[in-house]
């Protein structure tokens, strides 16, 4: 097989072509994958979009891999020229219709392609269908990059194959999910088009095409371990099409930011205020949503208020479109021991930080990692996708994390600051609050054990490159 693919495989370096869909939660782990190849020796290439450059350029100014820019040239209604990546759109309901118009860049992408050196394999991202077939047209091997855990693909193909969603008669009640009779999820727990009994439109579509894709690629890459979810990557390698490959936490390829203390002033403002913590000996819980995260002021100023009345340090990453908290005398009465950060942050560079004990998440999958690798435990506040099913992991099947409490007991039900208030109580100074940290700490063992020489996530990305290119590398 090596041969075939990779052609004289003595004669020329192995290259390997990267594109991420252009979102930063979906650039920023393959960047991480880029790392982990070029260690292997491997030429790498990514494709992306001049908007996205510079943000790329930042994160490889120390490698040797090389940047191609693609013409991005969309006409979407409601979406303005200019966009090229989801953060920016002005409205995240505008998402697939983002996505579905990137195969405008098709015929680029081609024609990039063609000159380049040889391509051993190509990872693109889940969201980019059309690049298998780019792929396949040139004979290269596509691998497509997951952004999702086992736990919550498997969940959701289960529930889809068996149609357990239609037999319920209200949204939040409780279904066992077939394959794993322990597990019970609910209606809320999905977005359409699961949630549709006949589905169709644009997200069905989308949806479909990026399903078939996958199935016909060479194989697919998740950013999780064995040993984190280890029944649900045997159910998929069993049940699933095409062969799915751990090579996560990716994260951890990220070499930690190490700041000298002669440069403190150069230190972020906030960087400088968790410092400060951690000379007081004070603990702080970290809070942020992500970057495409819509929240209603009215749940903003509920947040705020839980928040001041916990009596907790926190640190709060908010969007610049919701920085305006309704009390505006907030950040004044909380300023000894709360902070909030209107820009892009490091966030694992905050996680690490020894004075964070606590991450208040809307457990996007990249956060979970992050958090389980920095050993933080979690309080799950799941708001979109698949967020849900990774609370649901978080809590109930690896229990590094507890849950917020919704005023009707609804999984998209809205949070009063008292249930906010109690949990972060719970979360940071109670008993459950201490098991699910040294469970936390645990399992962030775990992870960096998997990713060292001889780990398994180590062990199964080599064992890939040697399938695909035929040699060790």
């Amino acid at each position: 097989m090596g041969s075939s693919i990779c052609g004289d495989i003595d004669a020329r370096p192995h290259h390997v072509v990267l594109f991420p869909f252009m979102s930063k939660g979906h650039i920023i782990p393959i960047l991480h994958l880029k790392r982990l190849l070029l260690h292997r020796r491997l030429a790498v290439t990514i494709f992306t979009t001049q908007a996205n450059h510079a943000f790329i350029t930042e994160s490889l100014n120390d490698t040797s891999a090389s940047i191609l820019d693609l013409s991005f040239s969309h006409n979407v209604p409601n979406i303005p020229a200019g966009i090229e990546s989801t953060e920016k759109l002005p409205s995240i309901s505008l998402f697939h219709s983002f996505a579905n118009t990137t195969k405008v860049m098709q015929s680029n992408f081609e024609r990039a392609l063609q000159t380049l050196p040889h391509v051993s394999f190509m990872v693109s991202d889940a969201f980019l269908w059309w690049t298998l077939e780019s792929a396949s047209k040139f004979n290269i091997p596509r691998l497509v990059f997951n952004g999702m855990s086992y736990y919550s693909l498997s969940i959701s193909r289960a529930v889809a194959s068996d149609r357990l969603l239609f037999g319920a008669e209200l949204d939040d009640e409780l279904i066992t999910v077939t394959p794993f009779p322990w597990i019970r999820v609910t209606r809320n727990d999905f977005e359409p088009p699961f949630t549709e009994p006949e589905p169709q439109g644009l997200k069905f579509e989308f949806t479909m095409k990026a399903i078939t894709a996958t199935k016909n690629s060479y194989g697919i890459i998740f950013n999780s371990f064995n040993e984190l979810e280890p029944l649900f990557v045997d159910f998929w390698n069993r049940k699933y099409i095409p062969k799915a490959w751990s090579v996560g936490p990716l994260c951890l390829a990220e070499p930690p930011k190490v700041r000298n203390e002669a440069c403190y002033n150069y230190k972020p403002i906030w960087v400088q205020w968790l410092d400060k913590k951690l000379e007081q000996r004070n603990s702080v819980l970290y809070i942020a949503f992500g970057s495409q995260t819509q929240i209603s002021p009215a749940q903003l100023k509920e947040i705020a208020i839980g928040l001041e009345e916990s009596k907790v340090n926190f640190l709060w990453v908010i969007r610049k479109s919701e920085s305006e908290i309704s009390d505006d005398k907030f950040e004044e009465r909380v300023k000894e021991r709360g902070i909030l950060v209107r820009e892009w942050v490091d966030q694992r560079e905050i996680l690490m930080h020894e004075s964070v004990k606590g991450f208040l998440s809307h457990c996007g999958w990249n956060s979970v990692l992050e958090s389980i690798c920095a050993g933080v435990p979690i309080l799950a506040w799941p708001m979109v996708a698949e967020q849900p099913l990774n609370a649901r992991m978080v809590v109930e099947e690896i229990k590094v994390g507890l849950r917020v409490e919704t005023c009707n007991g609804s999984v998209r039900g809205f949070v009063e600051w008292e249930g906010l208030e109690k949990m972060v109580k719970e979360l940071m100074e109670e008993e459950k609050g201490k098991e699910v940290r040294k469970k936390s700490k645990e399992v962030a063992q775990m992870a960096k054990k998997t990713m060292e020489e001889a780990g398994s996530s180590k062990c199964t990305l080599d064992l890939l490159v040697d399938e695909i290119c035929g040699k060790k590398t």
